[in-house]
C-alpha cells in the first residue's frame, strides 16, 4: 500500500515538473526571436501533452472524466463556432494558424484548450478556504477572464487569433465569465474528486507564461 501511494506520489511530482520545465522552456522559446516560429508550430503539441498530464493524474472514474471532457471540448467549440461566425458570443474575430487544423475555421485545440482551464480552475477553486458552491464558482469564472485579460495580447502578436474591428470589446470579457461559471458549475454537478495537483500547477504555470510575455 505504501509502494502503490509512492508511486502516485513520484508520478503526481514527476508530471508537475513537466509542467513547470515546458513552461519555462515555451517562455524562452517565445521570448528568442529566432526559436519563436518553431515554439508557436509546437503549441498543439503543448496543449496535448498538458492535457494527458491532467487525464494521467485524475483521481476517480476515468470513464466519467473522458465524458466531461467530451461535453466541455465540444461546448467550448460550439461557442467559438458561434462566435466566428455569428458573432453573438465574444464579438467579431477569426482564428488564425497557430492553433494547427481547423475544422470549419474553428482550431479542434481550442475545445482542449477550454477542457484544461475549467478542470484546471475548478481544481483550483476546490482547494481555496472559499465557504460556498457559488462564490467557488463566480471566483473559478474571474480568474479565467483575468488569465483571457493575459493572452489576448499575446495571442493576438502569435496569431492564434485576431480581432476585426476595434480592439477586443468587453462583450468578449462577459462572455468568458458566463461560460466559464457555467462550465465549472458542470465540473461540480459531476462530483468529481479534487486531488489532482497537477491542474492548479498547469493554471499557475499559464498565468505565470503569459504575464511575462505581456512585459517582454
Amino acid at each position: 500500500m505504501e509502494r502503490e501511494k509512492s508511486l502516485k506520489l513520484t508520478k503526481t511530482n514527476i508530471s508537475i515538473l513537466v509542467v513547470i520545465v515546458f513552461h519555462i522552456v515555451g517562455l524562452i522559446g517565445f521570448l528568442i526571436p529566432f526559436l519563436r516560429p518553431l515554439f508557436l508550430r509546437i503549441v498543439p503539441a503543448h496543449l496535448l501533452l498538458m492535457l494527458f498530464l491532467l487525464l494521467l493524474n485524475h483521481h476517480g472514474r476515468f470513464l466519467k472524466l473522458i465524458l466531461f471532457f467530451l461535453i466541455i471540448s465540444i461546448l467550448g467549440f460550439s461557442a467559438e463556432w458561434i462566435g466566428v461566425h455569428k458573432q453573438w458570443l465574444f464579438g467579431h474575430y477569426a482564428y488564425d494558424g497557430t492553433l494547427g487544423f481547423k475544422l470549419s475555421n474553428i482550431p479542434l485545440m481550442i475545445g482542449v484548450n477550454w477542457f484544461l482551464l475549467i478542470y484546471s480552475a475548478s481544481v483550483l477553486t476546490q482547494k481555496l478556504p472559499v465557504k460556498t458552491a457559488w462564490q467557488k464558482i463566480i471566483l473559478g469564472a474571474l480568474v479565467l477572464v483575468l488569465l483571457d485579460v493575459l493572452i489576448e495580447p499575446v495571442a493576438i502578436r502569435s496569431a492564434y487569433w485576431h480581432w476585426i474591428g476595434n480592439g477586443i470589446p468587453l462583450k468578449n470579457y462577459i462572455c468568458w465569465f458566463l461560460l466559464s461559471a457555467f462550465f465549472i458549475f458542470l465540473f461540480r454537478v459531476t462530483n468529481f474528486r479534487t486531488q489532482n495537483w497537477v491542474a492548479p500547477t498547469l493554471l499557475i504555470a499559464q498565468f505565470i507564461f503569459f504575464l511575462v510575455l505581456n512585459f517582454a
